[in-house]
């Protein structure tokens, strides 16, 4: 079995939505604006440090959904998105704060860690690369919000950073997000992982892949006022068994329909 940093967190978030996505087969459907907005974002970073132009590189990606019924943020549109990546890529470029050497060979590399015989954990990092002349593993965001930046050492803290640090063995470790807002801005945020932090995250993925081994899927009620985590889930209409709502969120993937062995073996 292959496991990565997002099927570790759905699990620790809902074991039960993890069966659902990765067992089952029910993926959201892609009509997020902002998450396909900020894959064709990367391709233009990727882009600019092969020297190619990123503004063309942007058009040609987002163009691609241009005519698609997305579900865009409250004042988005596919023409205000696309000059906000525009005028953050000007932004970027100008501050000239990250550089990445061979970028062929450093972005977007795949990174596993053999977990068992018959399981490993597979990491696909955004970047290795230097902010501000320090070498990092770099991960690249778009928001619409900017980070929070206090109190001092928070980031060490994110589980995405520090899942990159144990894949690699890399302590230094960078989020650059992107802010989409009305004056859009750059955030360079770098922590350091230690070694016990590496440790402790090893320790939960061995005992995170053990319980899906065991079939262990039970659920995790989000709804908890005023935060509920299970009113924004994409999976809750099967949670409801409510039709029209898996209609509207979900597709299913071929292969997850016969599921019995893991009845029988959580029995």
């Amino acid at each position: 079995m292959i496991f990565s940093y997002s099927q570790i967190a759905n699990f620790l978030s809902c074991p039960r939505r993890y069966r659902l996505r990765y067992l089952e087969g029910w993926k959201e459907k892609d009509t997020r604006a902002g998450l396909l907005f900020g894959r064709a974002f990367e391709n233009a970073l990727a882009a600019l440090f092969r020297r190619e132009d990123p503004g063309a590189a942007l058009f040609r990606e987002w163009s691609q959904y241009q005519e698609c019924d997305l579900v865009y943020s409250r004042g988005d549109s596919w023409r205000s998105m696309y000059d906000q990546g525009i005028k953050l890529l000007e932004i970027f470029v100008g501050q000239d704060r990250v550089a990445i050497r061979y970028p062929r060979r450093n972005l977007q590399v795949r990174v596993e860690e053999r977990l068992s015989a018959t399981s490993q954990f597979v990491g696909y990092i955004d970047a290795y690369g230097y902010l501000d002349g320090t070498r990092c593993v770099i991960d690249w965001k778009t928001t619409t919000a900017r980070y929070p930046e206090e109190p001092e050492g928070l980031l060490a803290l994110d589980p995405q950073l520090v899942c990159y640090s144990w894949l690699t063995g890399e302590p230094e470790v960078a989020f650059v997000v992107f802010v989409r807002k009305r004056q859009p801005e750059v955030q360079y945020l770098r922590a350091t992982i230690s070694e016990d932090q590496r440790r402790e995250f090893q320790e939960l993925v061995t005992d995170s892949v053990a319980q899906i081994e065991a079939a262990q899927f039970l659920p995790h009620s989000g709804i908890r006022f005023p935060q509920n985590p299970c009113t924004s889930c994409s999976h809750i209409g099967l949670c409801l068994k409510n039709q029209q709502l898996i209609e509207n969120r979900l597709v299913r993937s071929p292969g997850g329909e016969d599921l019995a062995w893991l009845d029988e073996l959580a029995a």
